[in-house]
């Protein structure tokens, strides 16, 4: 039997090892709460001092000659720590900034569902004058705090597609680039320019350490700004855009669907890049933004497509100068090569038989390319016709891929897209291997069919023809930074693969075009300038036809080329050539001295308004009988739940003009 001195010891060993436990249980939670676990700390670190993320300022934008496009303005984040702000008089703080007592509460449980401990924002974007009013009250709210940053603003309201908007990381975007330091509430490019440059526009985050007070009011750097770090500026853009030119662009297609694209020729340096109907840039700026967002989104008119980089459309006539500068090369026509204008053939307008491939251009005698095109294809490879047109089209193909055409043309904006051009493989599973010819898809020589270019292939072909045969890669900004650096791109030259000695007789037909006699581009003339153009009517099989028109100028110095597609317009040598004309002389001269073709671009936005009935000349005499009731319609007016003349009744569908072979201009 143990002894009592030995029950003794076991019992303290017991208490011992309780003890012991009992520590080590204290400090292992004491080692959680100090090293593991940052929630205390956080606590006592947003109650002493508050970290403060110092946001950079976005890089600015200016135009080619210095004109600044967009710039930074101040505003303010009301910024919330739950844990702190518990006890906050809601209605007070709705009040001075502007939000409903239900709001207010709301963003505070999101808030706290977010962190209880960590700063969040409460409410975004704040005036100046909402900031300077909720200022004098800020000690009333623990755990609100103000943190300022920059929203962009754009002073002349232009441009609004090519430099693009700012708004709040999205979840998928913030999943996707949380790796490279984007936190919730960061800004970022959405579209544009923005976009495409963003990690040279946003610049780099900074830290600053405050120490506040009890009542939240900041007291200073913390220990002189020793764990500080400041925010680096993004750098500034210099692009290509030419700032007058872009906003005439604009003015002249306002209330116009289309585009309107402007290249410099030696260097591929977009001047202008104009989709119609456009929008002001500042509504997606602020806090209305979301709000201004889904409104130009439901607009019918689309003003958020960017017509000149995204829209297909069959570019018509002006398609005539590739035909003939891929059969002068394959030889299978001469310069002075002539044709029948046979209208059984292909619809054409009025015009003598085109005698050579410049009259052919100036005149855009249909009959003529596609003869052109049918010597393109059927070259004799085979003695099988399916087999030679597949032959002939793969060669046809080939070319046009040099142009640019069915691929995308590398313009430093997002989103832009190929254009089509259609090959044997499309054309097999439409019809089946080697059970389609020539004769299946001759509509193809005249830029109709299933052809499709983006306006920017388009103002690219006739950068292309202006440097007689070769074309730089389109883009917007020149320099990057104080440094003036140049972004990297494609720079190269490229080739056609056509000889100079063509494109100088097809330039022979663009400049007959606008300045001869029969050219259908007479419109474009624009006093001591030689301009070298083409016109197009893209058919479109929904309503009116589409105008086209490409050119550029001077002839012998090409200093721009442009393209100009305005849908549902006509004819291209009516509408789409004077208004090109028009910006190609503002651009070359800096002023415009037609100001009657301003007029009529005007006027023909117009609506018609009925000219009023003469006034009926005054009965000299009672008349022998008074004038029996009226009985019939009069001629405007209608019968109870019928249409009016010339009203089309509600929710009737009428009947839309079909899209005739062209009998005025192709």
């Amino acid at each position: 039997m143990p002894n009592r001195a030995s029950i003794y010891a076991e019992r303290s060993r017991i208490v011992i090892l309780i003890f012991i436990g009992v520590f080590f249980v204290f400090w292992i939670r004491l080692f959680y709460l100090q090293i593991l676990d940052s929630t205390y700390k956080t606590d006592a670190e947003n109650n002493a001092f508050r970290k403060k993320t110092q946001y950079a300022g976005r890089g600015l934008i200016y135009d080619r000659n210095g004109e600044l496009l967009v710039y930074n303005e101040a505003v303010y984040d009301l910024m919330i720590i739950p844990i702190q702000a518990a006890n906050t008089d809601w209605a007070h703080l709705a009040e001075l900034i502007e939000i409903d007592e239900a709001g207010a509460v709301q963003r505070y449980k999101k808030a706290r569902a977010y962190s209880r401990y960590a700063p969040s924002v409460f409410e975004k974007q704040l005036s100046k004058e909402t900031y300077g009013r909720l200022q004098e009250h800020l000690y009333m709210f623990p755990g609100f705090y103000v943190h300022s940053r920059t929203l962009r603003r754009y002073p002349h309201a232009v441009a609004a597609h090519v430099l693009g908007d700012v708004g709040e990381i999205s979840e998928d975007e913030l999943l996707r680039l949380e790796p490279e330091g984007y936190k919730s509430g960061d800004y970022i490019g959405k579209s544009g320019l923005e976009k495409y440059y963003e990690n040279d526009l946003k610049g780099q985050k900074g830290v600053k350490m405050i120490m506040v007070d009890v009542l939240n009011r900041e007291k200073g750097s913390y220990k002189d700004g020793a764990f500080d770090s400041a925010a680096i500026a993004g750098e500034n853009l210099y692009t290509s855009l030419h700032l007058g030119l872009q906003a005439y662009a604009e003015r002249l297609m306002k209330g116009r669907r289309g585009s309107v694209v402007a290249i410099e020729p030696k260097t591929g340096e977009i001047l202008a890049l104009v989709s119609s109907p456009g929008y002001d840039p500042n509504l997606l700026v602020g806090r209305k933004r979301s709000q201004n967002y889904q409104v130009l989104l439901n607009d019918t008119v689309k003003p958020l497509f960017d017509r000149a980089l995204m829209a297909f459309y069959p570019p018509g006539s002006i398609f005539k100068i590739p035909q003939a500068l891929i059969a002068l090369q394959e030889g299978v026509i001469k310069p002075y090569t002539g044709f029948v204008c046979d209208r059984s053939l292909l619809g054409c307008h009025n015009h003598p038989s085109a005698t050579s491939v410049p009259e052919g251009l100036k005149m855009s005698c249909n009959p003529y390319f596609y003869q052109v095109f049918k010597r393109v294809l059927m070259q004799g490879r085979s003695d099988n016709r399916f087999v030679d047109s597949r032959l002939g089209l793969d060669v046809w193909c080939e070319y046009m891929g040099r142009f640019g055409f069915g691929q995308q043309l590398d313009i430093d904006l997002p989103n832009v897209k190929t254009g089509f051009i259609p090959n044997s493989a499309f054309y097999d599973r439409i019809y089946g291997h080697n059970q389609w010819a020539f004769s299946t898809i001759y509509s193809l020589s005249i830029g109709q069919g299933e052809v499709g270019l983006i306006p920017l292939q388009m103002a690219n072909l006739a950068a292309t023809v202006a440097n007689r045969g070769y074309y730089i890669t389109p883009h917007i900004v020149k320099t990057i930074g104080e440094a003036r650096r140049v972004p990297g791109r494609d720079t190269a030259r490229h080739e056609t693969g056509i000889d100079a000695d063509f494109f100088e007789v097809v330039i022979r037909g663009m400049y007959g075009a606008v300045h001869e006699e029969g050219g259908t581009a007479r419109r474009a003339r624009i006093p001591h300038i030689a301009v070298c153009g083409k016109t197009g009517t893209s058919e479109n099989p929904h309503g009116k036809d589409h105008s086209v028109f490409i050119a550029f100028a001077p002839m012998d110095d090409p200093q721009i080329a442009i393209s100009v597609f305005i849908e549902n317009h006509g004819f291209g040598g009516t509408w789409a050539a004077p208004l090109g004309s028009l910006l190609i002389e503002k651009y070359l001269t800096d002023t415009v001295t037609r100001p009657e073709l301003e007029r009529m671009l005007d006027d023909a936005l117009k609506p018609v308004v009925a000219k009023p009935k003469p006034a009926e000349r005054p009965q000299t005499r009672e008349p022998l009988m008074a004038p029996l009731p009226q009985m019939m319609p009069q001629l405007g007016t209608a019968p109870l739940g019928m249409p009016s003349t010339g009203t089309p009744a509600p929710n009737v569908p009428q009947p839309q003009p079909s899209s005739p072979t062209p009998t005025t201009e192709p």
